[in-house]
């Protein structure tokens, strides 16, 4: 039976792309595929800099760099953490919503100045890790701790069975999107302009700083301050916090990954309701700037076809699977009649 999902603001969706179905890899393997690690040196190498680098922009920022040179750095934090949450997340990954091309193209320009591989790659690996969570075919499988998770599956061959799984996930609505096909044709180019170049050169030209200031402040502290945001949600998001929707998984709500990047901590929610195009249940914006984000698109046209999930869907799924910790509804909500009230409180085991 298909899941009954609603939207804004035009009405009932169709049900989520087939990826986000997750299916028990263990039952459909039959014998376990021999795997050893094995470090890939030059992506430790280029990491160590990385962060070595961006360590030296933050002391730059305290001692050096302009104030101006600072603020254009968080600036690209913002643009281009939405290129990651707004763009390869939400619209490619799951489809949560539609864009028209000019939001398309803005967010594959936002993406492209994340640099964390283009948008095909990027969606048929989330793709991957929704369908095959915490087993040996998710690419940053949290079973194998949080290093691994957070920036380790990044410093290794990929398992296997990320490979072998990762030619089963459909991906042809990406095949035939011409601003992902563009990206990827031309990535190695449009992403060194982008990402770095421009970064850079900007300060150096519009406000007269140092080539140092602007390179380690604007380029390495700004590009490894935002990998690490995104890579929480894969690491911290599926260790710590309460698990509201499902208690048998392990992404959890974790308000401080929320609010880092940019909303996709809710991920005990999202993990359970994949296709909801805020990744939360509620839309607060003040730990979820996506979500705001995305609205402002939809006044303005540009994104339409929003997929929610009905409150009554939410409420079943809470009260059969849930750790215990969502609040009552309608505690507080004086539009909602007092009988309703009374027969949640008396449902959730707090009448007076």
């Amino acid at each position: 039976m298909a899941p009954n999902i609603t939207s804004t603001p035009t009405g009932i969706i169709e049900p989520p792309v087939e990826q986000i179905q997750p299916v028990d890899i263990k039952a459909q393997e039959t014998k376990p595929k021999e795997y050893k690690r094995e470090i890939v040196w030059r992506n430790v190498i280029l990491f160590v800099y990385l962060h070595v680098a961006a360590l030296y922009g933050v002391y730059l920022m305290f001692t050096s760099a302009k104030l101006l040179t600072t603020i254009w750095a968080i600036l690209l934090y913002q643009v281009s953490g939405l290129g990651i949450t707004a763009g390869a997340h939400r619209l490619w990954s799951h489809r949560a919503y539609k864009a028209k091309w000019q939001l398309r193209l803005m967010l594959m320009i936002f993406n492209t100045l994340s640099f964390q591989n283009h948008i095909y790659e990027w969606a048929r690996d989330h793709r991957v890790h929704h369908k095959y969570s915490e087993t040996n075919a998710d690419p940053h499988n949290a079973t194998r701790g949080f290093f691994f998770s957070h920036i380790g599956w990044l410093l290794v061959k990929k398992h296997p069975d990320v490979k072998e799984k990762g030619k089963t996930v459909e991906l042809h609505d990406l095949e035939q999107d011409p601003i992902v096909t563009f990206q990827r044709k031309y990535y190695l180019i449009l992403m060194p302009i982008i990402c770095f170049l421009i970064p850079t050169t900007v300060p150096i030209y519009l406000w007269n700083e140092s080539f140092r200031n602007a390179w380690f402040v604007s380029a390495m502290f700004r590009y490894a301050f935002t990998l690490n945001m995104t890579w929480l949600v894969n690491s911290a998001a599926h260790f710590w916090g309460a698990k509201p929707y499902d208690k048998n998984i392990n992404p959890a709500q974790n308000l401080g990954v929320a609010i880092f990047a940019l909303g996709e901590g809710w991920h005990n929610y999202h993990h359970v309701f994949p296709w909801d195009y805020k990744t939360a249940e509620l839309g607060n914006y003040s730990a979820n700037y996506t979500t705001a984000f995305l609205d402002f698109m939809a006044r303005i046209g540009w994104a339409y076809d929003l997929k929610t999930v009905p409150q009554s869907m939410v409420q079943r799924r809470v009260q059969r699977t849930g750790d215990g910790s969502h609040e009552v509804w309608g505690w507080g909500d004086k539009d909602m009649p007092q009988e309703d009230v009374n027969e949640a409180q008396v449902h959730n085991g707090k009448a007076q």
